[in-house]
């Protein structure tokens, strides 16, 4: 009898960590980070909301200065990936 109320708690245990970890929203956290907050030129490095800029400045929000976005993908550039070689020292080799 024991044994099945070890295995019982063990089962409610694991189904209701399995639950709460899923219930997360993850389209949401998706579309978050598609925002001006993070897709700027220029964005806040705490990300607040209504923030970032195409331009250096500060954060309206919390005043602290914008940072480049890394990953910020400018307009009419080629957005083909680069990753995985240079351009050095290859003739002829055209994006």
């Amino acid at each position: 009898m024991k044994f099945f109320k070890i295995i019982f708690l063990f089962i409610a245990i694991t189904t209701t960590g399995i639950a709460i970890s899923s219930c997360g929203n993850n389209s949401s956290s998706k579309t978050e980070k598609q925002s001006k907050e993070y897709s700027s030129a220029y964005i806040c490095p705490m990300h607040c909301e209504g923030s970032g800029s195409d331009k250096e400045g500060k954060c309206p929000v919390c005043g602290m200065d914008y940072v480049k976005n890394e990953n910020h993908k400018a307009e009419g550039k080629n957005e083909e990936s680069h990753d995985g070689h240079d351009h050095d020292d290859q003739e002829g080799h055209n994006h």
